[in-house]
């Protein structure tokens, strides 16, 4: 059986970027991450110790994003789903999503977005190829 955990507009000001400026000023980084995961038995039981704790994994990723400067969104999405996958065996898929408000493109957009798909700790894009 496959559920799924979803933790969406995990909000942080943080200080990502290429340019210096980005990591100087900062500005909102959001998170959304979807556990894929079978916690049929915590459900039947109502058993915190059988499922994902959510606020352990969103604990984590304000630890990511608060932690280190990184200059890609990308890098912090993997990051996510890498130690998430190590942290917890039973997740069976992962997607991470990061997004970056004022983003400096030289235009208007809401906001630029990376997503990052695994399953059992190999990137979708690995089995594709």
């Amino acid at each position: 059986m496959i559920n799924i955990i979803r933790l969406k507009n995990a909000s942080f000001y943080a200080y990502h970027g290429a340019l210096q400026e980005e990591q100087n000023i900062g500005g909102k980084f959001e998170a959304d991450v979807d556990i894929y995961t079978d916690f049929s038995e915590a459900a039947k039981k109502d058993s915190l110790k059988h499922t994902i704790n959510y606020y352990d994994v969103y604990k984590y990723i304000n630890t990511v994003v608060h932690e280190k400067k990184y200059y890609l969104i990308e890098s912090i999405a993997t990051l996510i789903a890498d130690e998430l996958l190590k942290r917890y065996p039973a997740i069976q898929k992962i997607a991470v999503r990061v997004r970056k408000h004022n983003v400096p493109v030289g235009g208007v957009i809401d906001y630029v977005e990376a997503e990052v798909i695994k399953e059992n700790g190999k990137s979708i894009s690995d089995e594709l190829s």
